[in-house]
């Protein structure tokens, strides 16, 4: 259950993630208040998969690991961010890594 919810809690970091542009510098009401709700949900998410009993530097690592990695490719996918070897190879091995710290714990 500590797993599910950790990735649970990483999925909708990337949707925070992609929250935050619309909120125009947290100029725009509704955006900022979703991109707040979406930051809460997630380390709620993330406090709860701890409590559950995964190592603090194991969840977080794994949570921002999710996080950053779907980022990019919501950011290549949707706005166009350039993509190259160097930049898929650091992604590879962001996602070698959470898949060793799941294996480890």
């Amino acid at each position: 259950m500590s797993w599910l919810l950790l990735v649970a809690a990483g999925l909708v970091e990337i949707a925070w993630s992609q929250s935050i542009k619309p909120t125009e510098g947290f100029t725009r009401p509704v955006p900022t208040l979703i991109c707040f709700a979406l930051g809460a949900l997630a380390v709620w998410l993330l406090s709860k998969a701890m409590q559950q009993g995964l190592p603090v530097g194991t969840a977080y690592a794994v949570f921002t690991g999710i996080g950053a990695v779907g980022a990019v490719i919501l950011g290549v996918v949707l706005h166009g961010d350039p993509i190259g070897a160097g930049r898929v190879a650091a992604l590879a091995l962001i996602v070698g890594g959470v898949v060793l710290a799941r294996a480890l714990v």
